[in-house]
């Protein structure tokens, strides 16, 4: 099930996290929530948001660890206090609805070179499957997008994955494969590919794909709207064994 995204107003901008190159922002909300702001104004515009909600929500579906993704409305005078002017056209630019996650204070990027943070082999099997059903290219040793919090693996950042939206979704390519698995920091940990696409594809139906899509406001979409995006998912999930095979054979060198 999909449970409904709930929306909190931004009070106070805290800071920019440069660490990304969209510039995200922590703000504090009504809620007396810290998140993390994916801004519609940014470089990669409202498709990186509704890659974010797709994704992120898709993961949490599959009970992988997801921080809560919120709808987060900034006031068009938020930035006004603002004295770093490229943060205040920003902050400008992207008044009205966007995508947050909840801040967990005091969480470390994951680093691949320690070893005293064991991973469990069949979550990152189920985390490498998702990434290439999503075509995600942005979970790398370089740049992980996974967070350490109170002994637990975090799943963040999805801006990058379902790429080919800036180009149009074409069901009839769905079924490619996705050579930049073999760049995955979790592949080296996986257990089997195959059984993890066994544990979790009977689990992405139409249904939620729809309850999914349906998530994100259709102005964020482009031209071919929600079906584009659930038609190409469900296209991509029914010709699988491709990136599923590729994953495979990557994890076993």
């Amino acid at each position: 099930m999909c449970a409904p995204v709930r929306t909190v107003a931004a009070t106070r901008y805290v800071t920019p996290l440069r660490e990304g190159g969209s510039l995200p922002a922590l703000v504090e909300a009504d809620d007396d929530g810290l998140y993390v702001v994916k801004l519609r104004g940014a470089g990669q515009g409202p498709k990186a948001l509704a890659a974010e909600l797709i994704v992120g929500e898709l993961a949490r579906a599959l009970a992988l660890p997801v921080p809560e993704l919120v709808y987060v409305e900034l006031d068009p005078h938020l930035p006004d206090a603002e004295p770093d002017p490229e943060i205040q056209e920003l902050l400008q630019a992207s008044a009205g609805r966007n995508v947050g996650l909840d801040f967990l204070p005091r969480a470390l990027p994951y680093n691949p070179a320690l070893e005293d943070f064991p991973v469990d082999p069949e979550l990152a099997a189920a985390i490498v499957w998702l990434d290439a059903y999503s075509e995600n290219v942005d979970r790398t040793p370089r740049n992980p997008n996974l967070m350490t919090w109170h002994g637990r693996l975090w799943l963040i950042d999805h801006g990058a994955a379902l790429y080919k939206q800036h180009a149009g979704l074409d069901p009839q390519k769905a079924g490619s494969a996705f050579p930049a698995i073999r760049d995955h920091v979790l592949l080296p940990l996986a257990g089997s590919i195959e059984q993890a696409d066994a544990r979790l594809a009977p689990l992405v139906t139409r249904e939620l794909l729809e309850r999914l899509v349906g998530l994100v406001p259709p102005e964020w979409l482009g031209d071919g709207g929600a079906q584009a995006y659930v038609g190409y998912l469900e296209a991509r999930l029914r010709e699988r064994r491709a990136f599923v095979a590729e994953a495979e054979q990557a994890r076993n060198g």
